[in-house]
């Protein structure tokens, strides 16, 4: 097969910091319309029809949708990290080999993905507490949103592929079309034909379908070894062993992560509408942290699993090292941003008085305490880059995700506050990150995945 261009590969090589951050712009940009994607649902929603239905689109149903999709999307994650390490280490056959298994993979967890969610939304909604007025506008929301989960996880594990051989600017192109499209479409089925949360789902829905059918096009036409040849779409044993060492554990981090967000969010509900609605809108404005958070976390992932599999050990740390002092100073910057805006940016979103006092009060509460959480993003992601990934699962899950639970369980009844809820989210990241610095500096996580990398040859 024939083997990929030297420029292709190029975070193998030059100065760290230029490369990283040419590979972390377009996925910056790419997650910032991801966040436009979502935040035109919630504004044209939130302002055409009403509080209420904000609460539905943006907070209850999104917190359902991320613990279903999170866990494939989480599981497929290991695919990437194979196949950047493969790419590293110029195996083609195995990245093809790959490829094929985890398309394949994908479009099986989306049809299980889109049973799951006609059979259990409803319940789920309710469990969760979601008051009555806000379930008339979640329950249909969600129903036509599961259409799409067939083409959102082609698109996500996809894009996943490209940017694992160092290509993040086509999935930015993609997720501009298909953002658009949805804007476009927003605009004609809520405000056009006043079809309220059904037309903002189905938008969301053949958004998705555009962004899957250009990515599978993509992938098809490549001259290179990650081409997609539908004829040879299976999943090979031995690579659906590899996806999943590396990716269950991604998936149950991400499952109990929004498990503890449904935890969450079931004590804002516990709030009321006007709590819950300013939940939504803050979540769009704090959507901006995290984006790029989460940028860097996949550049850092590629990073090191190219580097590891190219057998460059200390050139991953040092791309490890500033990713971390860049992340840090942009944390920084966005924590001063989000707070002087937040008024203006969540005004558009409600009118109402209350809502925007709340909304406000979470920005201030959160938003200093951002730069607790980088270790967590950072340091995760370099280690599931070299392949370990069950360590740092626990450590976020007890860090994290056990953490949160326990303080809802433990410290809310005590002090049944909104801010007490809130600060759940500092104090859980806080933790996490010493746990993280500690396991990282260690260094017998490095040791395992070299003496495996041999084994494996």
């Amino acid at each position: 097969m024939r083997k990929e261009k030297t420029s292709v590969n190029g975070i193998t090589e030059g100065v760290i910091w230029k490369q990283l951050l040419l590979f972390f712009f377009p996925i910056m940009l790419g997650t910032f319309f991801q966040q436009l994607y979502n935040t035109a649902d919630a504004i044209i929603v939130g302002k055409a029809v009403g509080k209420e239905a904000l609460a539905a689109v943006g907070g209850t149903t999104g917190t359902l949708i991320n613990l279903l999709v999170g866990f494939f999307v989480g599981v497929s994650s290991g695919a990437s990290v194979i196949i950047s390490q493969f790419f590293g280490a110029r195996r083609d056959q195995d990245v093809s080999r790959a490829v094929h298994s985890t398309i394949t993979l994908a479009l099986v967890s989306g049809v299980v993905l889109t049973g799951l969610g006609f059979v259990f939304n409803e319940s789920i909604l309710r469990m969760m507490g979601t008051p009555e007025e806000v379930m008339v506008y979640a329950v249909p929301y969600i129903q036509i949103y599961f259409i799409g989960m067939v083409p959102s996880l082609i698109y996500n594990i996809g894009s996943g592929i490209l940017r694992a051989v160092g290509d993040s600017r086509r999935p930015l192109m993609f997720l501009i079309a298909a953002t658009m499209t949805n804007i476009v479409m927003d605009i004609v089925f809520v405000l056009g034909l006043d079809l309220g949360v059904a037309g903002a789902a189905i938008a969301t829905v053949i958004s998705q379908f555009i962004s899957a059918i250009l990515v599978v096009e993509t992938l098809r036409h490549s001259a290179y070894s990650y081409r997609l040849r539908l004829s040879k779409m299976r999943i090979h044993g031995d690579m659906l062993s590899r996806i999943i060492r590396i990716g269950l554990p991604a998936g149950m981090q991400s499952v109990m992560y929004s498990l503890s967000n449904i935890i969450i969010q079931a004590g804002v509900n516990g709030f009321g509408t006007d709590v819950m609605a300013a939940w939504t809108a803050y979540g769009k404005l704090d959507g901006l942290y995290w984006m790029i958070i989460s940028a860097f976390g996949v550049a850092i992932t590629t990073f090191a699993g190219q580097n590891f599999g190219a057998r460059q050990y200390d050139r991953m740390k040092k791309s490890v090292n500033v990713c971390l002092g860049i992340s840090a100073v942009t944390t920084i910057l966005l924590s001063v941003f989000t707070i002087a805006v937040a008024h203006p940016v969540l005004g558009m979103f409600t009118d109402d008085a209350n809502v925007l006092e709340i909304g406000v009060y979470m920005v201030r509460l959160i938003a200093p305490a951002y730069i607790t959480y980088i270790f967590v993003e950072i340091l995760s992601g370099a280690m599931r880059g070299a392949g370990d990934s069950f360590i740092p699962t626990v450590m976020t899950l007890t860090g994290i995700c056990l953490l949160r639970v326990f303080w809802v369980m433990a410290i809310m009844p005590r002090r049944h506050e909104l801010g007490t809820l809130m600060m759940s989210y500092p104090v859980s990241w806080s933790v996490a990150s010493i746990m993280f610095i500690v396991y990282y500096l260690r260094g017998n996580w490095l040791k395992r995945c070299i003496a495996l990398q041999n084994q494996e040859g």
